[in-house]
């Protein structure tokens, strides 16, 4: 999987991961004032369809949405795609930005390499 969301599309994949299934309806009950019109969000989850992170059943006289592709999967991809594109590939070089920028405290900072070790 190599394709990227835009801002809206993973706005709505946010709220799909978060409630497992939706109509469009509860989709936008979920979204932020001002809500997006029916027509909009109905056509950004087809979008989702076709880019294969979304598929649905039939329920009564319409349908449920539910996500294929896993938040942790897209996490993951998105986050070697910031890594390669700005870090030459580096996650070090990422890390130390992260910490520079944000002045991340020592604590945080164990408490990441901690996290990595458990994970090798």
């Amino acid at each position: 999987m190599s394709k990227q969301l835009t801002k809206a599309e993973e706005q709505i994949m946010q709220v799909l991961w978060n409630l497992q299934e939706a109509s469009v309806k509860e989709v936008i009950a979920e979204l932020p004032a001002p809500k997006p019109a029916y027509n909009t969000v109905s056509t950004i989850i087809r979008i989702l369809e076709t880019k294969k992170f979304v598929d649905h059943k039939p329920v009564g006289r319409g349908f449920l949405y539910y996500p294929i592709i896993e938040k942790q999967t897209y996490s993951n991809q998105s986050l070697h795609k910031l890594m390669n594109g700005y870090f030459d590939g580096s996650f070090k070089s990422m890390v130390s930005f992260f910490v520079k920028e944000n002045k991340m405290d020592v604590k945080e900072l164990e408490s990441i390499l901690k996290e990595v070790n458990r994970k090798e």
